[in-house]
């Protein structure tokens, strides 16, 4: 089950504007406000994820909502990793010229917003995080330490889940379901998103995040950062500041109610959060 606790994430894409990229990711553009914002599911699931969040800030922003590739029905790419997602989303923002933007990302799309910030500061003026920590695997092993995965390695790890029936596949996706969000009428949609997901994509990409550990960039962020996470992790408030540490500009909150999906979960708190970061 901790395959999906890493982060189901969407991929059925909404919005008005396609574009056509180099990158391998998808990508839908909504609004036409000066600020621009990019949007960055989390494992496994769509663009879609994210349409309350949109429909509530496009009035005043344009949203760059983005699907990564294998997931929720976009092609996948051959070789995909966390290091080259994160570089395929800085050179969009080049590449597109968008100046500034405010990234908020979900779960591992919050990895992959921390080590655009961490690695790149100059190119975005601030960072949502969405139930994602810099290194959730030290959570479950306070000696974790990131290694060099072999290609065999991984083809081994992943075996399990390629070898799943499409039925039990589905089983796992649905128990996933019920433990990343109490909304029940979003389970359908985030086990659509998972069956509609490239398979070794799901397994690579699982195995790739798994092995991620950002705490020492975390004090390369320059920007305000804002992390929002579930209420489960109020239980542990002291390991998340060790891995955050005490740096001033990146404020940690904790959601009063819900799961892994807090844009669902507890919405009014989590629109709020973000509203007052983005009007300060």
């Amino acid at each position: 089950m901790f395959i999906f606790k890493v982060g189901l994430l969407c991929v059925v894409l909404f919005g008005l504007t396609g574009i056509s990229l180099a990158q391998s990711f998808s990508v839908q553009r909504i609004g036409n406000g000066k600020q621009s914002i990019i949007l960055i599911p989390g494992f496994a699931c769509s663009g879609d994820v994210w349409r309350q969040t949109v429909d509530t800030l496009k009035s005043d922003y344009t949203c760059y909502v983005l699907t990564m590739p294998g997931f929720a029905g976009v092609a996948p790419e051959e070789n995909p990793s966390f290091d080259n997602w994160t570089k395929q989303i800085i050179d969009f923002i080049r590449k597109e010229n968008i100046e500034k933007p405010i990234l908020i990302g979900h779960s591992m799309g919050g990895g992959l917003a921390l080590n655009i910030a961490s690695s790149n500061a100059d190119l975005v003026k601030c960072v949502v995080v969405v139930d994602a920590l810099p290194c959730l695997a030290a959570i479950y092993d306070p000696n974790f330490q990131t290694k060099k995965i072999s290609a065999e390695e991984f083809k081994k790890a992943g075996a399990g889940l390629l070898e799943m029936s499409d039925e039990q596949f589905r089983r796992q996706a649905y128990i996933s379901a019920i433990s990343l969000t109490t909304d029940t009428l979003r389970y359908n949609d985030l086990v659509k998103w998972s069956l509609s997901s490239d398979r070794k994509t799901y397994a690579k990409m699982y195995y790739d995040y798994s092995n991620v550990d950002l705490r020492p960039a975390i004090r390369n962020i320059s920007v305000p950062t804002l992390v929002l996470l579930e209420h489960p992790f109020k239980k542990i408030v002291p390991m998340i500041k060790q891995q955050f540490g005490s740096k001033p500009n990146v404020k940690v909150e904790y959601a009063e109610k819900g799961l892994h999906f807090i844009m669902f979960d507890d919405w009014e708190w989590y629109i709020q959060h973000i509203f007052d970061l983005l009007n300060n």
